[in-house]
C-alpha cells in the first residue's frame, strides 16, 4: 500500500503528460512542447544506444561519465574540505574564532556570480566546473559538520581530557565517529545544489556532459532529448541519495535512531 501511495503521483504525472500531449499534437501535429511518448522512444534509442554519426560514441554514456566525473569530484573535495574545516572550527575555539565567520560569509556568496570569474582564474576547462561546486556546497558542509561537533555532549570532552586525551585523540576518538553519520547526511543533502552547479557550468562551457547536451539542442526545441535528459539527471540524482542514505542506515545505525528520537 506504501508503495503504491508513493508511485500513484508519478503514475498521475504521466497521465497529464499525455493527456496534454494528446491534445497539443491533435491541433499542431508539428508541436515540439509536448512530444509524443513514441516520439520521446525513438529519441532515446537514438542517443542512448545507436553510435553518433559525427563522433561515433553513444552520447548518453559519454555525457553521463562526464558529468559523474566532475560531480565525484567536486562533491569529494567539498565532502573532505568541509570534514576538517568543520570539525577544525567545532573543536578548536582559535579556529573558530579566525575562521567560522569567513566561512559563514563565503556560504552566503552566490556560487553561480562567481562563474565569469572561475573561467577567468582557471579557464574552460574541467578545473572551473569542480571549483564552482566546492565553493557552492563546501562552505554548507562546514558549517553543518561544525554544528554537529559543537552539538556533542560537552561531559564527553571533559571526560576525556580528564582520562588524559590529547585534542588530537579527542577529535579521533570522540568527534569524528559521531560527526562521520552527520558529513554523509551533509552530502546528501548538497547533492541537490551541486547539480545544478555543474549543470550550469557544463551548459556555458563546455563540450560534453548532460548539462551541455540539454542546452546543446534546446536551440532546436529538441523536447524529445531534453525531457528524457531531465528524467535521467533526476534518476541519477535519487540513486546516489538514495545509497547515501543506505550507507548511514548500515554504517552508522544509531544516527537514524537517535535523529528519530528527537
Amino acid at each position: 500500500m506504501k508503495l503504491m501511495l508513493g508511485i500513484l503521483p508519478f503514475i498521475l504525472a504521466l497521465l497529464a503528460y499525455m493527456i496534454a500531449s494528446d491534445m497539443r499534437l491533435a491541433e499542431n501535429a508539428g508541436d515540439k512542447l509536448l512530444p509524443s511518448f513514441s516520439s520521446i522512444g525513438e529519441a532515446i534509442q537514438r542517443f542512448a544506444f545507436e553510435p553518433s554519426k559525427r563522433t561515433g560514441e553513444i552520447l548518453l554514456w559519454v555525457d553521463t561519465a562526464s558529468s559523474l566525473s566532475r560531480l565525484a569530484m567536486g562533491v569529494g573535495v567539498s565532502a573532505v574540505i568541509g570534514f576538517f574545516v568543520g570539525v577544525a572550527c567545532g573543536v578548536v575555539p582559535y579556529v573558530r574564532a579566525n575562521l567560522s565567520p569567513f566561512v559563514r560569509v563565503l556560504s552566503m556568496v552566490p556560487p553561480i556570480a562567481l562563474l565569469p570569474i572561475l573561467f577567468i582564474v582557471f579557464g574552460l576547462g574541467e578545473v572551473s566546473k569542480v571549483v564552482l561546486i566546492v565553493l557552492g556546497i563546501a562552505p554548507f558542509i562546514a558549517r553543518d559538520v561544525q554544528q554537529r561537533v559543537e552539538e556533542l555532549p560537552h561531559e564527553q570532552m571533559i571526560k576525556a581530557q580528564t582520562l588524559g586525551a590529547s585534542t588530537w585523540q579527542i577529535i579521533i576518538r570522540v568527534v569524528i565517529p559521531q560527526v562521520m553519520p552527520r558529513l554523509l547526511n551533509a552530502v546528501r543533502l548538497s547533492l541537490g545544489p551541486a547539480w545544478l552547479f555543474l549543470i550550469a557550468a557544463e551548459a556555458i562551457a563546455s563540450t560534453d556532459g548532460l548539462g551541455y547536451r540539454i542546452f546543446l539542442v534546446r536551440r532546436y526545441l529538441d523536447m524529445e532529448t531534453i525531457l528524457p535528459y531531465v528524467v535521467w539527471i533526476t534518476l541519477l540524482a535519487y540513486l546516489m541519495d538514495l545509497g547515501l542514505k543506505k550507507t548511514i542506515r548500515v554504517a552508522f545505525p544509531w544516527f537514524e535512531g537517535k535523529r528519530d528520537d528527537a
